[in-house]
């Protein structure tokens, strides 16, 4: 009978050993975690897409809550909610502006021509293996939706051969800029309404012929801006969005229309 159970009673004097050394373990190696850092994941978007800087949500809140501070802000997150995580941490949020995603072409098919019939992959990573553009104008969007795919938010579509950005649906995030291989998209205030929807750095000639609504470089819109917020460098018309008080002066002083108003109404701020 003893042999029948010495068995039991030697694995039983294991797992209790073992047991031990796991319970020991487990209170010798303990790392807390700060409750908190699970609050503030629940208050974030839970998209996960990076804008932030850093890997996720989780680890924006392990940020936030381990240094103590609000910043990086999460861009996707309303003020409200970093007004909430910032009470929740004792901090003080800052508050910024709503950020957009904006297209700098309108090489849509109406204003530029398709410069040979491609048929490869619908990425626009994989055409530039092939080619430079498969459009007469060089800067123009491929139109191939590389930026589309990443969208989180369904902010983005294809349409008429470019890029369209909803910008209700866009958040800001940022992750469709470094997927544009032509680096075509940037971000601006949502309240900087007017945009220059041209890349191209040709000169003036060169650039019209490929594209109806190209900027020409002739410098009309610099010459009416009673504020300095717009110039001319490299044949390109550029926008210093703190200066830009959305007036529409450059707009209507555009001979190509290479310049838009975007929201819903023009307005002048002091």
């Amino acid at each position: 009978m003893f042999e029948i159970l010495l068995p039991g009673v030697i694995l039983a004097g294991f797992a209790l050993i073992s047991a031990s050394g796991l319970f020991v373990a487990s209170k010798k190696f303990y790392v807390y975690e700060d409750p908190r850092i699970d609050q503030v994941e629940a208050l974030l978007p839970g998209a996960n897409c990076g804008g932030c800087g850093l890997a996720g949500c989780r680890s924006l809140a392990e940020h936030m809550v381990n240094q103590k501070t609000v910043e990086p802000p999460c861009p996707v997150a309303e003020a409200a909610i970093m007004q909430q995580i910032a009470e929740l941490l004792g901090l003080e949020a800052s508050v910024q502006e709503k950020q957009v995603a904006t297209l700098l072409c309108n090489g849509t098919h109406e204003n530029t021509r398709d410069a040979l019939e491609y048929h490869g992959i619908h990425d626009c990573w994989a055409a530039m293996v092939v080619t430079d553009s498969i459009k007469d104008c060089a800067f123009s969007c491929l139109g191939l939706g590389s930026c589309v795919a990443v969208c989180n938010f369904g902010a983005m579509r294809i349409e008429n051969g470019i890029v369209v950005i909803d910008e209700e649906k866009c958040t800001g995030c940022g992750i469709c800029i470094a997927h544009c291989p032509k680096n075509l998209l940037l971000l601006r205030p949502v309240s900087a309404q007017t945009v220059v929807v041209c890349s191209n750095t040709d000169r003036g000639p060169e650039a019209r012929k490929v594209c109806k609504t190209a900027c020409i470089g002739c410098m009309k819109c610099q010459k009416v801006c009673q504020h300095q917020a717009i110039f001319v460098q490299n044949f390109l018309a550029r926008i210093d969005y703190e200066k830009c008080t959305n007036c529409g002066d450059c707009v209507e002083a555009c001979p190509t229309n290479a310049i838009e108003m975007r929201g819903q109404e023009v307005y002048v701020t002091a």
